[in-house]
């Protein structure tokens, strides 16, 4: 969910509106039963979102590093992790401040411990009938282990003199996620498709892990590399920006009917992959200069890519405070689908102003002071 790109792209400033309002609408149609009756057909797909972001992550975060390497440039490390840490954690702590201090907050029932929030551990074993609030954290679970990750993998395959050869890496990593969802799915999930609970099992083996879910920044990866490395080729491509789009579209539409039943086994082993690739083909079009998303520039787009991680981080707590507030009113659906909206863009600004811009700030100064 980073907005920092190596050079302006308004291109993905649209996507990342796209999926910020994409996981709204879907865990909205969740926590209103299905209401207003129009949204769940619209929304269904719409926990797709979370890969668009993953794709999105991982081209902008391995970018940055690549262009360095292509520089010839030392990486500062310390200066990575520290504006990792005031990008992300100032904001998380405080919507975890929350959810543990206003029970008003919380979606479901209980919370998972605080530990596991603490250390980014939560999507591993999450148990989602019982410990469902704040589930959406998960997400930053994958993407706080791909930010140690790719530094590490970076270093070695530099001291190694096989950077040149990383994209088998690449590869490998996307034959090993259908290998251990193949795992996850017949030898984990399998033995407790019959229980009445069986869904709770699906998102605990298959949905949430990390190890499952690296398509998308594995996506983004390689796009950051054809983007850095490879600039001849790169050129003949960009310059079919709309037909990449298009493209994109119709594998998306591909993964929607793979994925229409997503604990089948093949939606399961595959579906994360082919959204991915789909979602990657999208961002591809919307960073050539000859497509549509490249050249249209949008307020409304890019004050909404600049809120999204507050409103992925508040969104289901504010949502669940206004339902609450406003259940003995006879409000409509539709009223009460834009009353939240609403709030949770409000709620999302206010969190903005106060603490993540501030913080981004604070770590901008931080690394300015050490590099001088």
């Amino acid at each position: 969910m980073e907005s920092t790109t190596p050079q302006k792209f308004y291109g993905l400033d649209h996507l990342r509106a796209l999926a910020i309002s994409y996981v709204l609408l879907f865990h909205y149609f969740i926590l209103s039963d299905g209401q207003p009756e129009w949204l769940p057909g619209f929304a269904k797909f719409g926990w797709s979102g979370v890969d668009l972001f993953f794709v999105l992550s991982g081209f902008l975060i391995s970018s940055q590093l690549f262009a360095q390497i292509k520089l010839g440039i030392n990486i500062s490390w310390s200066s990575f992790f520290i504006k990792r840490f005031f990008r992300i954690i100032p904001a998380y702590l405080f919507t975890l401040l929350l959810y543990y201090t206003f029970i008003q907050f919380r979606e479901k029932e209980s919370l998972p411990p605080l530990w596991k929030f603490l250390t980014f551990t939560q999507n591993l074993g999450l148990n989602l009938k019982d410990y469902g609030t704040f589930s959406h954290a998960w997400s930053l679970c994958v993407e706080e282990h791909f930010y140690l990750l790719l530094p590490v993998t970076l270093i070695v395959l530099k001291a190694t003199n096989l950077f040149k050869k990383s994209y088998w890496l690449l590869l490998a990593l996307f034959l090993l996620g259908f290998a251990l969802r193949n795992y996850s799915y017949n030898a984990l999930y399998l033995p407790k498709s019959a229980y009445s609970d069986s869904w709770m099992y699906w998102y605990k083996y298959v949905y949430y892990p990390t190890y499952n879910r690296l398509d998308g920044l594995l996506t983004g990866v390689a796009i950051a590399g054809l983007y850095n490395f490879m600039p001849a080729y790169w050129n003949r491509i960009s310059q079919y920006g709309n037909q990449t789009i298009i493209v994109s579209l119709l594998i998306l539409t591909g993964g929607y009917f793979l994925c229409y039943h997503q604990s089948t086994y093949n939606a399961s082993v595959y579906g994360f992959t082919l959204v991915s690739i789909g979602y990657g083909f999208m961002m591809m079009g919307a960073i050539s200069p000859s497509s549509f998303l490249y050249q249209w520039k949008s307020k409304m787009t890019t004050f909404t890519a600049g809120l999204s991680y507050s409103i992925y981080l508040t969104h289901k707590g504010v949502i669940n405070v206004i339902q609450n507030a406003l259940e003995g009113f006879e409000i409509s659906s539709n009223l009460m689908f834009l009353l939240c909206i609403l709030a949770c863009v409000t709620f999302a600004y206010i969190v903005n102003i106060i603490i993540e811009k501030p913080f981004i700030k604070l770590g901008r100064r931080i690394v300015s002071r050490d590099l001088k």
